[in-house]
């Protein structure tokens, strides 16, 4: 994971203990871990020692994007039938996919700002899992998918689904709203799940359970993801493809929203209402 401490971002190693951060993994070690989790995906490094290496407490540190930027970001539409009956919609042969742009990010357990009223009044927000790409690669046969998956992360997606009932051609746009999306802030490297299919996917809204289904139940599950994206287009190390949600949770300011997937981690959210602000520039 990626964490803020001393006002500064590093990589770590999550164990019982804590967070042993890298600097300290190399220090111990004589190792060259790059301090930043895009580059160690990259570099396909999987296992990193800790023994020995003094954890800081999650107390200490703030959780942060696993990277800001991902290469690319794959969201899957309408995956579980028990959302495409949430929202009417009939699901894709296919899968129904669509990107969304690094600038929708927030960071995990920060807050959703809704947007205008009259932008959307109609927000729902999914938790989905995650699968992060570690090799760059095109073609890949469904049964060797998972030579190429680095790990698996937690998503929160949001719909502006007033903006989609309008025109299916308004997907991208619903998708894309500032602080639309986050992931993370764990990345558990794929031989970490002995089963991806078993694992159970959970969206909770106010402390309660709002939608919970197994990754068997999808209609196009991840190694199909896979397989099917890279005969389009070539999958590079940090993509992201986010794989559906069984239902999402509608969201209103003072709310608060988690995704959870035991044996991969949560992801949590305050919604709060954002504001027209006068026209100006954002640094």
């Amino acid at each position: 994971m990626t964490f803020r401490y001393a006002g500064q971002d590093h990589a770590g190693v999550l164990t019982p203990e804590g967070i042993a951060p890298v600097l300290e993994i190399n220090t111990r070690y004589d190792l060259r871990v790059p301090n930043n989790l895009l580059e160690i995906i990259r570099q396909d490094i999987r296992e990193i020692p800790v023994e020995g290496v003094r954890p800081i407490s999650l107390d200490e540190v703030e959780p942060r994007l696993p990277y800001a930027v991902p290469p690319k970001i794959w969201c899957i539409g309408l995956n579980y039938k028990s959302h495409a009956e949430d929202i009417d919609a009939v699901q894709p042969e296919e899968p129904g996919s669509f990107m969304k742009p690094a600038s929708c990010m927030f960071q995990p357990g920060g807050d959703i700002f809704l947007p205008p009223a009259e932008v959307s009044d109609d927000v729902d927000a999914e938790g989905e899992l995650g699968v992060i790409i570690g090799r760059s690669c095109r073609f890949v046969p469904e049964n060797k998918a998972h030579e190429v998956i680095y790990g698996y992360t937690t998503t929160l997606d949001l719909t502006a689904l007033d903006v989609l009932r309008k025109n299916p051609r308004y997907l991208t746009r619903s998708k894309s709203i500032d602080t639309f999306f986050s992931f993370g802030p764990v990345i558990v490297t794929a031989d970490e799940v002995p089963d991806v299919l078993q694992l159970e996917v959970t969206t909770e809204h106010n402390g309660g359970i709002c939608s919970r289904d197994f990754v068997h139940h999808m209609k196009h599950r991840p190694m199909k993801l896979v397989s099917f994206h890279s005969d389009f287009f070539t999958l590079h190390p940090g993509d992201i493809i986010s794989t559906g949600c069984p239902k999402g949770a509608r969201i209103k300011p003072g709310d608060t929203v988690r995704a959870r997937i035991d044996g991969v981690g949560t992801i949590s959210a305050n919604v709060k209402q954002g504001l027209r602000e006068p026209f100006g520039f954002t640094r």
